[in-house]
């Protein structure tokens, strides 16, 4: 019987991981909406400027971790709004970079504003040392499963 709680009290820790991810997106989704930004869009940009300038198009999809091709009808939106530019590589004409434009940083400067506000709302009544402590366990459990997922083969 109690490895049978055991099982039920990780499911409901997976369960519960899961629905605070989504309620939280959808909350950040919903204040970013106003700045014309899907949620792809914001995710996008977002990467974009915490990986600096001249990023491939191939390197941005794999920090997103999705395939190139889903990212680029996003860039596409992306490049119309004018936050984004591409243009092709000077050593790799194969390649095309991308770089925020200055509409893009004044926009990641209003979402960074929201985001910290929507932060700050939703960790409310929570002291830092239980951050700390929630961070090190979600380090913890995210190093597990990365030694999980390199010792074990995938299947396709």
């Amino acid at each position: 019987m109690k490895k049978y709680i055991s099982q039920s009290t990780h499911t409901s820790l997976v369960e519960k991981l899961g629905r605070l991810h989504r309620q939280w997106r959808a909350i950040v989704d919903a204040e970013l909406l106003p700045l014309g930004l899907t949620h792809p869009r914001w995710t996008a940009i977002w990467k974009l400027w915490r990986m600096g300038e001249n990023i491939s198009q191939k390197h941005l999809a794999d920090a997103l971790e999705i395939e190139l091709a889903s990212l680029m009808r996003t860039l596409g939106q992306l490049e119309e709004q004018g936050l984004i530019q591409r243009h092709t590589c000077l050593e790799d004409k194969r390649v095309r970079l991308v770089n925020l434009t200055p509409e893009g940083i004044a926009i990641i400067r209003q979402m960074e504003a929201r985001i910290v506000q929507v932060r700050t709302e939703l960790l409310a009544g929570i002291t830092p040392e239980e951050l700390a402590l929630f961070d090190s366990v979600i380090e913890r459990i995210a190093t597990n499963i990365h030694d999980k997922l390199s010792s074990t083969p995938l299947a396709p």
